[in-house]
């Protein structure tokens, strides 16, 4: 069976929007709110066990401050001060305040220049989405992609594999025609729970996650110039990913 499509998670795998992004805008919507909360880096690592912003902040009143009185429409509350942390942080996308990690504009267009189907398997909103692709794509970066899965256009978040059963759904694919693309444990259960073969592409947060179930993983993506850095796998000769790297991982899985 030959490569179709490859999926990307967001967040993590496309751009390091982690720590200097999201989190960054966590913290100026809760200044705006009047909120003395202060997510610091290393307090930000442990809450994105945490899949999905709105989870993310009750997890953090639930086992950080239990002490918060919260409001009567606590739902309400959380999805205002979200909406807020978004408008935040598509703001900086907007300035060009985020770039794609090394490799990843190259592989987009090398693959669509193969005549391989792209899509966005992502718990992050979609507006994050959106502006991330038109800020570092260009204006029409939403349509490099057949099929944008994100934020809670599913029930359930990663570790779950709906949002990755969801996008071979529209996509009418079999998971064995794709290559999946993550940097966190949560995404590689998330898309190897939809039978996924996986490519990791790690980063501060998630370098001592746990991969052993990967394909490959990498420190990024790498350039010509920029080799990566294998830390499971076989890459051959290779020293950057491309698409005939990926053709190869793909054949090697699945056995033809």
């Amino acid at each position: 069976m030959r490569l179709e499509a490859l999926l990307f998670d967001v967040d993590g795998t496309l751009a390091d929007t982690e720590r200097d992004g999201h989190r960054i805008a966590f913290n100026q919507a809760f200044l705006q709110a009047g909120l003395d909360w202060d997510w610091t880096v290393s307090l930000y690592g442990e809450l994105l066990s945490v899949t999905g912003g709105k989870e993310r902040i009750r997890h953090y009143l639930d086992h950080y401050r239990p002490e918060f009185r919260r409001p009567a429409d606590f739902a309400g509350f959380v999805a205002n001060l979200h909406k807020s942390k978004t408008s935040i942080y598509t703001r900086m996308l907007e300035e060009g305040g985020i770039p794609l990690r090394p490799g990843v504009k190259r592989i987009l267009e090398e693959a669509l220049n193969a005549n391989l189907r792209l899509s966005i398997a992502t718990t992050t909103t979609p507006n994050n989405v959106t502006a991330l692709l038109r800020s570092t794509l260009g204006a029409d970066g939403e349509r490099w992609f057949e099929v944008i899965a994100a934020g809670d256009i599913v029930p359930a978040k990663k570790p779950a594999a709906d949002i990755y059963l969801y996008a071979l759904e529209k996509m009418r694919l079999a998971a064995t025609a794709c290559l999946a693309f993550e940097d966190s444990e949560n995404g590689l259960l998330a898309s190897q729970g939809a039978k996924l073969p996986t490519i990791i592409t790690m980063n501060d947060y998630t370098v001592n996650h746990n991969f052993a179930t990967a394909t490959l993983v990498l420190d990024h993506f790498g350039e010509p110039t920029q080799p990566f850095q294998v830390m499971q796998g076989d890459v051959g000769r290779h020293t950057y990913v491309d698409v005939a790297l990926l053709q190869e991982l793909h054949q090697r899985h699945s056995g033809s």
